[in-house]
């Protein structure tokens, strides 16, 4: 089966595919040809679909995407420079949380639209695990909680200071949260750990980011959950209970609900440490 299919009357033999093309499986024999697929091409395509994105007169389609099934262009909805300086300096990770439930449709289209971050190769092999019920969140942070107390008593190699378990497993005995901060749910971004090249973390990492990014336009705020994801790597019985696939690791967990507190200015920020060759 053909990986392409160009529409002979729409294409107007630009070339912009084949300039284009991340793996360069599209080539131009001449002008006067339309774009075709080269010999290894099948092979090589990582699908991103960037030449369906880009013909302008949408006459590339591939066997998995279809032009026409593509949202297309629309200016009027770009966000401009100064809007998106803002919103990333005006972002705040948030710890204090409403006890209302994000509805599952939101928290949905927010996991939709972090699905768009880049993936190397394309793999996509990001995987979502929404901690949903607030019980259950509450359930697994006591098991961060557990898992800091058997270092405290020398069970394990402590990976965080002895002062700081110790203020955080006390902050939770007098009903205190540093784990979860009383989140009503946590997403938990996991992946394949045998793929030929290490997409899987860098991959959860972004996509985690763009999440935390978008989170404001939803209403929502966020945190990385940073103790939550290191015991999960750290402590079979947390491990156990997520109940990952058997060939998957979690890279990076993100606390998520609205907000209890809006923030009125910007906090200063260091200068950039840069340099110039």
């Amino acid at each position: 089966m053909s990986l392409i299919t160009i529409d002979d009357e729409k294409c107007n033999r630009c070339g912009i595919c084949v300039a284009e093309c991340p793996e360069r499986v599209i080539e131009m024999t001449g002008k006067e040809n339309v774009p075709s697929v080269t010999e290894f091409g099948n092979d090589l395509c990582i699908e991103c679909g960037h030449c369906v994105a880009v013909c302008p007169e949408a006459a590339f389609n591939m066997n998995i995407m279809a032009a026409e099934a593509c949202p297309p262009r629309q200016p009027e909805l770009f966000i401009t420079l100064e809007q998106m300086e803002y919103h990333i300096r005006f972002r705040r990770s948030i710890r204090t949380y409403k006890k209302k439930p994000v509805p599952r449709e939101i928290l949905e289209r927010l996991i939709q639209a972090s699905q768009y971050a880049p993936t190397a190769k394309n793999l996509q092999p990001v995987c979502w695990l929404i901690i949903e019920n607030r019980e259950e969140v509450n359930r697994l942070g006591l098991m961060v909680i557990d898992w800091m107390r058997s270092m405290l008593n020398g069970e394990s190699k402590p990976l965080f200071t002895e002062f700081m378990m110790k203020q955080i497993v006390g902050d939770w005995e007098n009903g205190g949260d540093w784990i979860c901060r009383g989140a009503p749910h946590m997403i938990v971004a996991h992946g394949p750990n045998d793929l030929p090249i290490p997409a899987s973390e860098s991959g959860c990492t972004i996509a985690l980011t763009t999440l935390e990014l978008a989170a404001p336009s939803f209403g929502l705020g966020a945190c990385w959950g940073g103790y939550f994801n290191a015991t999960a790597n750290n402590y079979p019985p947390l491990r156990q209970a997520l109940d990952l696939p058997k060939n998957h690791d979690p890279y990076g967990a993100m606390m998520i609900g609205y907000p209890t507190y809006e923030y009125h200015r910007i906090p200063l920020r260091k200068d950039p440490d840069i340099k110039w060759r």
